[in-house]
């Protein structure tokens, strides 16, 4: 499909006002996407796993309008979050081609999220995809023509808009984004599935994730993907994404966890080695990040299991292990790891299907 699909042409009928609701998760990258160019595309393809535990609910209710503009309010927690107006403000911009109503109704948005906003768990990929389903089902009711199967892509086409890891949180368990040239059907405009075979060892992964830090981040992930343009290192970081994400699709299909942890830890590496070799360099990494790694790396040397970690933009560990080594990884974490995570606190999650209506 191209941007051409997604515009809409039909003159919708009009709803005087109206409420809808949606639940859309995070997800966890295993191929990072870290680098964008145009309008929110990605300059090389990630996958990830969608989660189940960590989501964000957003309830959009709207009103017909006279006035012109764009007309919104935002509650986080039932709190008005004026500081979430730039960003959708700049959302709604971005996707007003594809969302003609746009400024023929006020908008009120109440969201609330399962776990701690800006902390490096992919909060803006739950919550614009949320939002986004929540628009694309506003248009469905207007354009009650529209099958299924627009309805999604076009929410991960306008999520990507918002937040570009958004538009993997649409689907699941493992969703692709970016156009690769070994998965068929992979786009940059939007995420899908993945579409080959895949090892039961996979299809019930688990993510427990160590809320290390639960602060908001010194640097914000649309910075550190502006400090790509021009780093040293980007065209050889694209081009080993892609070859990880190549390497990765046998991965998945023969259940090779040995070689699943090589690729998914070297890839949590080399994001944050990007961050701390872009012009300005920084680190998101804590201390207890760091010892958390060692002792992971320690732990699975001396019982044999395929526990492994990975990273996104913050300080948090996403700590992956299939369902079969659930209650062993657990305890370990409990007993071991917790000591380093702000008030021992850590989210139980696992890999999940993807967002849907409420």
């Amino acid at each position: 499909m191209t941007e051409e699909d997604f515009i809409t042409h039909a003159h919708p009928t009009t709803i005087e006002k109206d409420v809808v609701s949606s639940v859309a998760p995070s997800n966890i990258a295993l191929i990072k996407y870290w680098g964008k160019y145009g309008n929110q595309l990605p300059e090389n393809a990630s996958v990830s796993f969608t989660l189940s535990n960590c989501h964000t609910k957003t309830t959009l209710s709207y009103q017909k309008k006279d006035s012109e503009g764009f007309d919104f309010s935002v509650f986080l927690d039932d709190a008005p979050a004026p500081s979430f107006e730039p960003k959708i403000s700049t959302f709604f911009e971005r996707i007003k081609e594809y969302i003609p109503f746009l400024e023929k109704y006020s908008f009120t948005i109440h969201t609330t999220n399962s776990f701690p906003h800006s902390s490096g768990i992919a909060s803006s990929a739950s919550g614009m995809s949320a939002l986004a389903l929540c628009l694309v089902r506003m248009e469905q009711q207007m354009n009650p023509q529209m099958d299924q199967a627009l309805v999604t892509r076009k929410a991960s086409f306008l999520a990507r808009l918002g937040s570009g890891s958004a538009s993997r949180s649409i689907e699941g368990p493992l969703v692709v984004w970016g156009k690769h040239p070994k998965i068929e059907g992979s786009s940059n405009l939007y995420g899908v599935p993945f579409p080959y075979k895949v090892h039961p060892t996979f299809e019930n992964f688990q993510d427990t994730i160590l809320l290390v830090d639960k602060g908001e981040k010194q640097v914000s992930s649309t910075l550190g993907h502006d400090l790509m343009h021009g780093h040293p290192f980007a065209r050889q970081r694209f081009e080993k994404a892609n070859a990880n994400l190549t390497a990765l699709i046998s991965v998945l299909e023969s259940g090779d966890l040995s070689e699943f942890i090589h690729i998914v830890e070297s890839e949590a590496l080399s994001l944050h080695a990007m961050m701390m070799t872009s012009r300005p360099y920084f680190i998101l990494m804590k201390p207890n990040t760091l010892e958390i790694i060692n002792r992971i790396w320690a732990f699975r040397k001396k019982t044999g299991t395929s526990v492994c970690f990975t990273l996104d933009a913050g300080a948090n560990v996403h700590v992956l292990y299939p369902f079969s080594e659930k209650e062993k990884v657990l305890s370990f974490i409990k007993e071991e790891l917790s000591a380093f995570c702000k008030d021992g606190a850590f989210i139980i999650d696992q890999a999940g299907s993807g967002a849907q209506l409420l």
